[in-house]
């Protein structure tokens, strides 16, 4: 445990569920982990206990899932275990997704299907997980290849390997229900007997979706506020003005008014308590990195010039990417400040230095 982690309460100590098994974490609150094939290697998931009104309005109890995995036979495997283990011989549903990244809605349509029920989502994350999952040109792969061009990637092998992710969201999120029900910021949402509140936040994704229950004081928080690691703040190619390290760091200050002990249940990590500790810790961890890069900019550099400022570590070329998106992400917040100007070279590459 480093030591911005020993700040932090971790109620459920080392406990971590099994494959196809659940912890349960609250009253009518289960967690789940599922495998993934990156560096960050797992996500956690929640079933909570729920009631619906069927088709006759008659009150049907069950579970509602939050959040989904990525499509592959592993992650499907481990959800046919816990539907034979977990359930109560209780059925699904709905389906709720925090927003649209690959660990989190890849699974989505194969679950509705499964148990016939509907997806929950905010539009922008619906529509941005349509979009990419259809593959439409300027979602994925290679519209990243002159968008990290103009900011400094030249090495011809990772522009191939970038040009080669045609197919990477759609081969993890296949496809997305034809139809949602739309979550909306501040909207309430019944989930068995507790009012959960909806909470977006933004920098991270187009409009991801936290939940919040006052009767228990638990946050289900996506991965808008994690224990461990940061959370990825980028600037892709869809959006390549966007201010990603503003937009997270005004969305953090939604989860300030809630109480410090509220029990966080994040998408990666363990639950713990010490939201505010974590919100000063994030932010602190941002105002060191645009300080880090500020230093840097003192003479003109590039987004690829300040992955290394940033990510001493060797990167494959999956967090490559993001690693690219978060120091464009940064350079971007200083830009909007007027703490640095842009200027583009002869080589067409864009770059940033201080204006003092």
């Amino acid at each position: 445990m480093n030591a911005l982690e020993a700040q932090l309460n971790y109620p459920f100590a080392d406990t971590l569920p099994a494959t196809g098994s659940c912890v349960e974490v609250a009253p009518g609150i289960r967690w789940l982990r599922m495998g993934l094939p990156f560096a960050l290697n797992h996500i956690n998931l929640w079933l909570l206990e729920d009631e619906l009104p069927d088709a006759n309005d008659v009150l049907q109890r069950g579970w509602t899932i939050i959040d989904c995995g990525i499509s592959n036979e592993a992650t499907r495997a481990a959800w046919e275990q816990i539907f034979a283990n977990e359930l109560g011989g209780l059925p699904v549903l709905r389906v709720i997704a925090t927003h649209c990244h690959p660990d989190h809605v890849g699974l989505s349509q194969w679950l509705c299907q499964r148990w016939q029920v509907p997806l929950f989502m905010s539009a922008g994350e619906y529509a941005f997980a349509r979009m990419m999952s259809a593959g439409l040109p300027g979602a994925d792969g290679p519209s990243m290849v002159p968008h990290f061009k103009r900011h400094g990637l030249v090495d011809p092998d990772k522009l191939a390997q970038l040009q080669a992710r045609k197919d990477y969201y759609p081969s993890l999120v296949p496809a997305v229900p034809e139809a949602f029900h739309r979550l909306h910021d501040g909207m309430p949402l019944a989930i068995g007997g507790c009012q959960w509140q909806v909470i977006t936040g933004f920098g991270h994704s187009p409009e991801h979706v936290a939940l919040y229950c006052e009767k228990n004081q638990v946050l289900i928080s996506g991965d808008m506020v994690l224990p461990r690691i940061s959370t990825n703040v980028s600037v892709f190619a869809i959006e390549p003005e966007a201010d990603a390290v503003g937009l997270f760091l005004s969305s953090l200050q939604k989860f300030a008014s809630l109480p410090d002990n509220t029990l966080v249940l994040p998408s990666h990590g363990k639950p713990f308590r010490g939201l505010h500790t974590r919100i000063a810790q994030l932010n602190s961890h941002h105002i060191e990195r645009l300080a880090e890069v500020l230093t840097a900019c003192s003479t003109p550099q590039s987004a690829a010039d300040i992955v290394p400022v940033m990510f001493a570590r060797e990167l494959d070329m999956h967090q490559l990417t993001f690693a690219l998106g978060e120091a464009l992400a940064h350079l971007h917040r200083l830009w909007r400040d007027g703490e640095l100007q842009r200027q583009v070279g002869d080589d067409g590459v864009l770059r940033f230095v201080s204006r003092a």
